[in-house]
């Protein structure tokens, strides 16, 4: 078989992928209108990892589970909008890393509500503005986001989802040599997260380093500028039309961002790998061993914890904390209704979500 036999192969199944997709989608449009009906909602992230768990089971061929997912991810997002379009607000800019989580989740069709603060974001989805608000909540080497940690204790809103992101950075620049490169826009945390790159590449080069308050905003600058550069991210460089020259130039590859999706009344049903977080408000704290015997408790039940966070209480008091508590479980299972029975208006539980693995 040669080239061009191949070539009709694939043109071939295509054809055949395009009409299986509308098949589904008028499968879906069905599923919609049910739902409509009976209103309910539309996003369900445990059934669509039911869906990805039965895909990579019965997979005997070269796509990964990563492969699976990023073609079904987009599918699944081009079926909502089906079903029902939904507005989604994220952190702006446009072309930012909390961007790219949320057409990860969303799609590239969803209709967009870019903000400029993540308390705008929670305030979107309070007020109906948007049926769901994506914002970062931890970088694995920058720690956590305190602005929404303390809007999750301060609002009345639950976690739909959580998404977690590899935050690869991408080197984009409209000159074709290195040399005539003289200015490199980016975040400072970009910058010190790239810093083997530049020093390999650019320490004997006379290039100036110029701090902006975006990756997307460099992006752009540097679409403009001939003989300047940009490090951000692949989705800012496809945004502002920059060629990528170099991709992935962190310093390492185990740079993670975690976000979370927020939505104002949303309850996941169970699943095979479920995590809850709450926000504890422990009584007389003062008291010695008081965190200990809360810890104890999830300990004495079996339930792991994945996460615990203080955070100061802000209350005139002095240094008092409420804790932010992560495990793994579902606020329906058993032993965690123990737990919420026993402190009862001292926990605020904030949602029962699919756990994402870290493990790719």
């Amino acid at each position: 078989m040669d080239l061009q036999d191949l070539r009709k192969h694939i043109d071939s199944l295509d054809d055949q992928l395009l009409q299986l997709l509308n098949e589904r989608m008028e499968l879906v449009k069905k599923v919609g209108e049910l739902k409509r009906a009976t209103k309910t909602i539309i996003y369900r992230p445990e059934r669509e990892k039911q869906i990805l768990d039965r895909l990579e089971k019965q997979n005997k061929g070269l796509l990964s589970r990563s492969a699976i997912e990023a073609i079904f991810l987009e599918i699944f997002a081009v079926s909502r909008n089906l079903e029902l379009p939904e507005r989604i607000a994220y952190l702006g800019p446009e072309g930012s890393f909390t961007h790219q989580a949320a057409e990860s989740r969303f799609g590239g069709m969803s209709e967009y509500l870019v903000l400029p603060t993540i308390r705008s974001i929670f305030d979107s989805v309070e007020t109906g503005r948007a049926r769901f608000g994506v914002v970062p909540i931890e970088n694995n080497q920058e720690g956590v986001v305190s602005e929404t940690m303390d809007l999750l204790r301060e609002k009345e809103l639950l976690i739909a989802a959580e998404v977690l992101l590899p935050i690869h950075f991408s080197f984009v620049s409209q000159s074709d040599s290195l040399h005539d490169i003289r200015r490199i826009y980016s975040k400072d945390i970009a910058f010190r997260q790239c810093s083997k790159f530049l020093r390999e590449y650019f320490e004997e080069l006379n290039v100036e380093l110029i701090p902006v308050e975006s990756t997307s905003k460099a992006a752009k600058l540097a679409a403009q500028e001939p003989d300047a550069a940009a490090i951000c991210s692949h989705i800012a460089a496809r945004l502002f039309g920059v060629p990528v020259l170099f991709d992935n130039i962190g310093d390492g590859d185990q740079n993670r961002t975690r976000f979370v999706i927020l939505s104002k009344s949303f309850v996941n049903q169970k699943s095979q790998a479920d995590k809850t977080t709450l926000i504890a408000n422990l009584p007389n704290t003062h008291r010695p061993g008081v965190l200990f015997e809360f810890l104890k408790d999830f300990n004495d039940r079996g339930i792991n914890l994945t996460k615990i966070e203080s955070r100061p209480l802000r209350d005139g008091s002095t240094f008092k904390s409420w804790f932010l508590v992560e495990f793994e479980g579902h606020h329906d299972d058993q032993p965690v209704q123990e737990i919420f029975q026993k402190y009862g208006t001292h926990l605020k539980w904030l949602g029962s979500y699919v756990r994402i693995s870290d493990s790719k």
